[in-house]
């Protein structure tokens, strides 16, 4: 595994480890949610993300939209018309999470049906 472990500057804060930065650039409950559906649904508009994430407030998707844009993760791509249409999609660098997200994902489906087949086990032998 390779990791860099001492002081690093960049983006004028300062990491004591690589992976310092990237739970910086991605970390939190909402900015994996919104790449991993820009990754598997492709392209999509602020309502259609408002949808797939109904907790999250207009205020904080917008926030993390900008970030994740500023991050040169997404790209906003804003069409000249009358109502603004305004779409996302993952750019070429926001790709290269997919494969990290999608391995999180398994590991998510394989801790719970661990736990509630453990759980489901534990309760019929302990009544």
């Amino acid at each position: 595994m390779k990791s860099e472990c001492n002081i690093l500057e960049f983006k004028n804060k300062s990491y004591t480890c690589t992976f310092e930065i990237t739970i910086d650039l991605i970390g939190g409950k909402w900015k994996p949610l919104i790449i991993w559906h820009l990754g598997t649904k492709g392209t999509q508009r602020f309502n259609e993300l408002k949808k797939l994430l109904p907790q999250i407030t207009q205020k904080m998707l917008t926030q993390q939209l900008r970030e994740l844009e500023a991050d040169n993760l997404i790209i906003r791509k804003v069409y000249p018309q009358v109502p603004p249409k305004v779409e996302y999609s993952l750019s070429n660098l926001g790709e290269t999470l997919m494969p990290i997200l999608s391995m999180m994902c398994d590991w998510g489906n394989d801790y719970y049906k661990l736990v509630t087949s453990t759980k489901n086990l534990s309760n019929r032998l302990n009544p």
